[in-house]
């Protein structure tokens, strides 16, 4: 009989760690600063700095507690998964109540930074963001229905509201406009993933589009999105937030995720479905990016 190996306290922070799924909280916490710094004209006071930087640390740590928690209910189907396989909670590092803690904890503080130090209104709508995605999405509507991220992606398109929230203590129309890109960009971004880890999908019995309405139909609703997706990009010079700088380069990211949409619906690889998307991602950091510089330079 072996004994049991416990694991060193640098190694079950890494396990930890691994749950707030890193990467993409800070995806969400870039979005969310892109979002607090066009809600201020100008150079932000250092009174406007230190709050911005409270609201990234409220805004991670909830974001990070809806991740901890999705690993938890997603754990079954995480282990069926080569993506996901590794994640603590699948391989059984950490228990249930391990990670129920864990989130619970990180939702708790972050709410409490969010109220104290930034305002009410963005801890009730990060707190509402939350309840979105490790709840209606992760254990209502994953499992239910193939229009899962569509539905879902509005918990994921928050993070510049919850930024505009912060420093403003509203909601304006520029922030909806950028909750509209990120809504718009998630389909095609998440089903391009899908098509090369169909196999995967099925497996777990998760309902992805690819799974359920078959690889054509799939690529065909990706360039579609594409489109509609490159005209929500051109609204920020539309409504006047931004100049011909971001224009330019929105119009450059648009045709070129609508050139790799359209090149996968011809014909499909796995490599191309790759190749499209990381381009995604390339796609939105790089939009946001040059929202940012337009802000500044113009």
């Amino acid at each position: 009989m072996t004994a049991a190996i416990v694991p060193t306290p640098a190694s079950a922070w890494r396990q930890y760690y691994a749950l707030t799924k890193p990467r993409v909280v800070q995806l969400i916490v870039f979005c969310a600063l892109i979002g607090m710094v066009l809600a201020v004209p100008g150079v932000p006071s250092l009174a406007q700095l230190t709050l911005g930087l409270w609201a990234c640390v409220g805004i991670w740590l909830v974001a990070g507690a809806a991740a901890a928690f999705n690993c938890l209910v997603e754990k079954t189907i995480d282990a069926k998964m080569k993506r996901t396989a590794w994640r603590p909670t699948a391989k059984g590092e950490l228990s249930d109540q391990q990670a129920l803690l864990f989130s619970g904890a990180l939702c708790a503080v972050g709410s409490a930074v969010l109220y104290v130090w930034v305002n009410p209104l963005t801890m009730w709508l990060t707190f509402a963001t939350f309840v979105g995605y490790a709840v209606v999405y992760t254990v209502i509507l994953k499992p239910l229905t193939p229009q899962n991220i569509v539905i879902g992606g509005a918990s994921g398109a928050m993070p510049p509201v919850l930024g505009w929230a912060a420093m403003t203590g509203q909601v304006g129309p520029e922030a909806l406009i950028l909750f509209l890109i990120i809504f718009l960009w998630t389909p095609p971004h998440f089903w391009a993933l899908a098509l090369y880890r169909v196999e995967d999908y099925r497996k777990s019995g998760l309902p992805m589009l690819p799974v359920t309405h078959g690889n054509a139909f799939t690529r065909l609703q990706i360039l579609l999105y594409t489109f509609v997706l490159m005209a929500s990009c051109l609204m920020p010079f539309v409504y006047g937030m931004s100049s011909w700088l971001y224009l330019s380069v929105a119009v450059v990211l648009s045709l070129g995720f609508i050139g790799y949409a359209w090149a996968l619906n011809r014909q499909y690889s796995d490599e191309l479905a790759r190749k499209t998307f990381r381009f995604s991602l390339i796609h939105l950091s790089a939009l946001f990016a040059a929202l940012l510089v337009d802000h500044y330079l113009f």
